[in-house]
């Protein structure tokens, strides 16, 4: 994609269809005159009322208790500089956009346009009593470092300049970890800083904290070492100023243990890592380019253990690993402030995470075999799902320890299911697909390519680098849309109607006619199928000339699934295909089944639906909780349609004890656990949070994943091919760019997964 076409994709992704990243939502019902006048005049006096008695009831009676105003007078924007409040809005709106997806918090952007420190201090306390915390935003240095210590003096509430601290909290974990790793005393470090900004002091300061020692620190500005005869310093450089004689990155990196880059790209070579000590210890976190780079510093010294901001690489230093949770962990006792206590219990609980055995949801996001920890695994990944019930508790705790709790948690076993609801769905597994593709993209052929929607998420999975897009269509259309929408990758294009594929035509009918042949297909007929595109991308995979096959856009479902199973076919063993859609709601991925193939399944081919349906659950990385949908609950009818489901979940119970499935169950006792158990305490699903749906009919399932998606706006993955010999994978009529783009990440996953199986069957026992 051309600079220009990026340009114009970032300004459309804000603009439309609503300007900005985020927006209020009413939580209270608005339906009724009653409703309205409660929420506001005359039922809103009430409340007032008892705020005016005692000023904490702000925290019982409004938002105030989990609302973060994210401040910035953008003066020192990542990257952009001094830009000016209006400019770093975007910026703003994104951080909250990460409160809210990571941590679940409320966010108002506040942009002040000054610079001078008096009057952004006076802004801020005059409109704090509207927010819970402050979390202050790219301001420079080093009037940032004033305005963060008057706001901690002078409000009652937590207030954080995450560009000191995120900084720091991360990377003190990892540097916690590295250090023992390369096995060295932190005390005993000695310790390059490139940059001496609010996040290099902030860093320096938080490492003391846990040993690391000022005489064995040197750091650097622009100008060079700065040194304690150095003229001019400001009170902060002055804390860091070193008695060594040296001027240089190169003198100062000799010898040393530990480099901390937060500077500028490429001011590292290989000869200054090469001259540190034995095991050095990198974290180069210039963004978006590192002061070294990643794959040079791994060539130059084979024992250097390094970690970059950047998340293509391992031991990504990402300020989103700290600061939704400690502002979570602050919110939820009502802290007033953020204190060192609670910054180092936030290190201890990141350090101590990586060393604890890592969920199989992450090692799949992340194409590992398993994460464990060591030199390329020092810190957490951002999408660890612990991280929302390890890091809160911590600063909770530490801020009720250290006597800054306005609030106390004594059942913390329930908090953490509290934060772990917190979760919701978002868009967390969707990210997560897009990583575990992007570790070994497949070959995927869209069949309908001349498509404007096809061909826009055949560009986005290219440059996202999701997938290896084959295009398949009308060769002139499709130049065409891709010169429109400025694709202008190197990509494969095919017409099968085109004579230069003859070769390839003729080459897929003989093997088509071949298995057909006694099914009435004639060696003319296969010919005249390999012109249509369905058979010809199906015969694609089939060869092993593509791994995986999207369509289904322009044409009706049923058309599309003959071909697939007349090519391709089912897997060994299985004797029927289904779909399964994935719905993002607001308590989690939901899985639904069958919600595409089969219309009045029996109860044996329930079963297998069921069972199916539960290897794709954990291909998500995910332990499926499964209910056997039915308008009945536990033989209260003996219809037909109740009894195959009874049967159903009767066959599983015996033959697979292990499986968590339990039915016949309405919709409401199976997704609302407090009406379940109290109604039927004898459920194997009690206790437990149910994430896949089985339904009696087709109709059923695919009715109630279209309603979610029409009502509640939830994102649907699907539907999900299941029991198929290759990836084969057929979109809802119409669908938009994002559900294909999210359709060919399943694709590549699924086609990562048969690849796998197919090694596991041909390794020596």
């Amino acid at each position: 994609m051309s600079e220009e076409s990026k340009r114009r994709e970032a300004l459309i992704y804000h603009a439309k269809p609503t300007p900005g990243k985020i927006k209020v939502v009413p939580t209270k019902k608005y339906a009724t005159q009653r409703d309205l006048s409660l929420a506001y005049s005359p039922g809103v006096a009430e409340p007032c009322l008892e705020i005016e008695k005692d000023k904490n009831n702000v925290y019982k009676y409004t938002a105030k208790g989990n609302l973060v105003a994210v401040i910035s007078n953008g003066t020192a924007v990542l990257g952009l500089g001094n830009i000016g409040p209006e400019a770093s809005k975007p910026v703003m709106e994104g951080k909250g956009l990460l409160f809210k997806i990571f941590a679940d918090i409320d966010v108002f952007d506040i942009e002040v346009d000054t610079e001078n420190v008096e009057e952004f201090i006076a802004t801020v306390k005059n409109i704090a009593p509207t927010f819970g915390g402050i979390n202050l935003e790219d301001i420079k240095a080093p009037e940032a470092f004033e305005i963060e210590r008057r706001l901690k003096a002078e409000l009652d509430i937590p207030v954080m300049h995450d560009d000191q601290h995120g900084t720091a909290i991360i990377s003190a974990a990892a540097l916690i970890n590295a250090v023992e790793i390369a096995k060295k005393k932190i005390e005993e470090v000695k310790i390059v800083i490139s940059g001496a900004g609010a996040a290099a002091i902030s860093c320096s300061r938080l490492y003391q904290s846990f040993g690391a020692k000022r005489e064995n620190m040197v750091m650097l500005d622009s100008k060079g070492v700065i040194r304690d005869d150095r003229e001019n310093l400001t009170p902060e450089k002055a804390e860091f100023a070193t008695h060594r004689k040296i001027d240089t990155l190169v003198e100062a990196m000799k010898d040393a243990d530990v480099f901390i880059g937060l500077s500028m790209a490429n001011i590292v070579t290989p000869e200054m890592l090469l001259s540190m000590a034995k095991t050095p210890i990198v974290f180069a976190m210039a963004n978006p380019d590192p002061e070294i780079e990643y794959d040079i510093a791994v060539a130059t010294r084979k024992d250097i253990i390094m970690a970059t901001g950047r998340s293509d690489h391992p031991n990504q230093v990402n300020n989103v690993l700290g600061f939704p949770f400690i502002f979570r962990g602050a919110l939820d006792v009502r802290a007033t402030k953020i204190n060192e206590e609670m910054k180092m219990a936030a290190v201890k609980a990141l350090a101590r995470l990586a060393k604890e055995s890592v969920p199989e949801q992450v090692n799949i996001a992340y194409g590992e075999t398993r994460l464990t920890f060591g030199k390329d695994y020092i810190i957490p990944k951002p999408f660890d799902p612990r991280l929302i019930v390890e890091v809160p508790p911590a600063v909770a705790k530490a801020a009720m320890d250290s006597g800054v709790a306005k609030e106390h948690i004594t059942d913390w076993e329930k908090y953490k299911d509290e934060l772990r609801e917190r979760l919701g769905s978002d868009n967390k597994l969707i990210r997560l697909l897009f990583n575990r593709a992007k570790t070994n993209p497949k070959r995927v052929v869209f069949a309908e390519a001349d498509q404007l929607s096809v061909i826009k998420a055949a560009q986005i999975v290219y440059e996202e680098g999701i997938a290896i897009p084959i295009l398949l269509g009308r060769l002139e259309t499709i130049k065409h849309l891709m010169a429109e929408i400025e694709f202008d990758a190197d990509v494969l294009i095919i017409d099968p109607k085109e004579e230069l594929e003859n070769n390839r035509k003729n080459k897929y009918a003989k093997v088509f006619w071949e298995q057909r042949k006694r099914r009435g297909v004639t060696l003319y007929s296969a010919q005249r199928l390999m012109r249509e595109r369905n058979y010809f991308a199906a015969m694609m995979v089939s060869e092993g000339d593509a791994d995986a096959v999207i369509s289904g856009y322009s044409r009706s479902y049923p058309s599309v699934v003959k071909p697939m199973l007349e090519v391709i076919g089912m897997a060994k063993g299985t004797q029927r295909v289904a779909t399964t859609n994935v719905m993002m709601t607001k308590r989690g991925p939901l899985f639904l089944s069958d919600t595409s193939i089969n219309i009045n399944p029996t109860s044996k081919e329930l079963t297998k639906i069921a069972q199916m349906t539960s290897q794709i659950v954990k291909m998500f990385g995910l332990d499926p909780v499964m209910a056997m949908i039915s308008y009945s609950n536990f033989g209260s009818s003996t219809n037909e349609h109740a009894t195959k489901v009874r049967e159903a979940v009767g066959y599983l119970h015996r033959h697979f004890p292990n499986m968590v499935v339990d039915g016949e169950l309405q919709t409401d006792f199976a997704l609302n656990a407090a009406l379940l158990e109290e109604k039927f305490p004898f459920s194997k699903l009690v206790g437990k949070k149910v994430n896949t749906l089985i339904f009696p009919t087709l109709d059923a399932a695919n009715i109630t994943y279209k309603l979610l998606k029409e009502l509640n706006e939830a994102v649907s993955i699907g539907p999900i091919m299941m029991g198929m010999r290759k990836p084969v994978h057929i979109l809802q009529f119409g669908a938009n760019v994002d559900e294909i783009v999210n359709m060919a990440a399943i694709a590549v996953i699924d086609a990562q997964q048969k690849e796998k199986e197919e090694l596991e069957k041909v390794k020596p026992n």
